[in-house]
């Protein structure tokens, strides 16, 4: 794979065969994996060979060395606490007095990741943990399944949660920075509109995707005996406008505003959210000591909410800069000089796909430990006798959401 560079290599292999003249209706074909000679190949063999491109081969579409022990045996353990976690995020954000624009964001952002480790889930059980990935997969439809459930759908709602982070990290800086504003634009009615242009947005963005490759069964002898496995094929339509042009397209627009625009945006936001709390601290501190304890306080609530989101943010940063990056440099590869490695490639996204992955339960432990009112209201959910300070009245958390209410006084998470 190292010395080719299109696109077959980095996204799947599409081969255009034409039929043999002695070739069966289902394209058999005998000298796929025969037995013996099977065994005497190592995985890296067969894959660099033209054999493992008859058929769908998960095997080789990541290095198995690094493939099985991340997906297979880490993975698990990694779906079951993000399921805990931002479950548990969704309901703690889902009471009556923790739902504000920026907490229905927050939710929003917890399903996404959740649903983006969910959906592939079955299927790296089933061909790491358990040790299928070297079986041709069969029939049709499940070779269809695990193209939409381990590729289009994780991708479509890992974009939701890109833009969604920039939602945020926009709406955070427009009540810190442009208080006025944010009684216009930080509504609930808008935010949710805004989710829900989001979702339609990252539907759309991975439509094509779904309709631009086919699977046709293909007849072959796997270990001495024949077996009906999937032969990948470009679809139609996207041969008649070619490969290169419609792959270009697709991944120069993800390129640009699915990594490039949202992180570059994410990191100016961060800067300015940043000078902005350092301000407000030295403001805070000219309060204290006027004693308007009050104010002072409202002050300290927003600036703690401006750094835990900050964090959030920059989490979400460390993450997503090695995946765009190495997604610009395989454009490059592709379509103007080849300056990859794609055996070098595989492993690069392989790894930074797997710490996108460990990056989804990390958001509950920000929100425990840099949130009093996350904290308050989880106690009041899952520590049975925790003692509340609604119960007692105290707590600037129910005295905010209970008394005169509007955006830009917001500090609730």
């Amino acid at each position: 794979m190292a010395h080719d560079k299109d696109w077959t290599d980095y996204f799947g292999d599409f081969p255009n065969r034409t039929r043999l003249e002695d070739e069966p209706a289902k394209n058999f074909s005998y000298y796929d994996n025969l037995g013996e000679e099977y065994t005497n190949f190592t995985s890296d063999d067969f894959c660099s060979s033209n054999r493992s491109h008859v058929y769908l081969n998960v095997t080789c579409e990541f290095p198995i060395n690094y493939a099985e022990p991340m997906y297979g045996y880490i993975a698990p353990f990694l779906l079951a606490t993000t399921i805990v976690a931002n479950t548990l995020i969704v309901v703690v954000l889902s009471r009556r007095h923790m739902r504000t624009p920026t907490n229905i964001v927050l939710m929003a952002m917890a399903l996404c990741d959740m649903f983006t480790m969910l959906f592939p889930a079955p299927w790296l059980f089933y061909m790491y943990t358990f040790g299928n990935h070297y079986k041709p997969l069969s029939p049709v439809r499940a070779c269809q399944a695990w193209n939409y459930m381990n590729e289009v759908i994780p991708a479509m709602f890992h974009t939701a949660s890109i833009w969604l982070t920039l939602a945020l990290a926009v709406q955070r800086y427009i009540y810190v920075c442009h208080a006025p504003v944010a009684r216009t634009w930080c509504t609930m009615p808008r935010v949710i509109k805004c989710l829900i242009y989001i979702g339609v947005a990252a539907f759309l963005h991975q439509l094509p995707r779904f309709v631009d490759r086919q699977y046709v069964p293909h007849l072959t002898v796997w270990r001495g005996h024949l077996e009906e496995v999937c032969r990948v094929e470009l679809a139609p339509w996207v041969s008649s406008l070619s490969m290169d042009a419609y792959f270009i397209s697709y991944f120069t627009f993800r390129v640009l505003f699915v990594h490039l625009i949202p992180c570059t945006s994410l990191v100016v936001l961060n800067v300015l959210l940043f000078k902005a709390m350092r301000t407000a601290q030295l403001n805070r501190q000219k309060l204290f000591k006027e004693n308007r304890k009050s104010e002072c306080k409202k002050l300290r609530d927003s600036n703690c909410t401006t750094l835990m989101l900050i964090v959030v943010v920059t989490v979400f940063l460390m993450v997503e800069i090695p995946v765009a990056v190495v997604t610009i440099l395989h454009i490059i590869s592709s379509s103007i000089v080849e300056i990859l490695d794609y055996n070098i490639a595989n492993i690069l996204v392989l790894v930074t796909n797997f710490f996108i992955i460990v990056s989804y339960p990390i958001n509950f432990a920000i929100y425990c430990g840099m949130s009093r009112q996350f904290r308050e209201t989880f106690k009041e959910l899952f520590i049975r006798g925790a003692v509340t300070s609604r119960k007692n009245g105290g707590s600037s958390r129910y005295s905010l959401v209970n008394g005169p209410r509007t955006c830009t006084n917001e500090t609730v998470l």
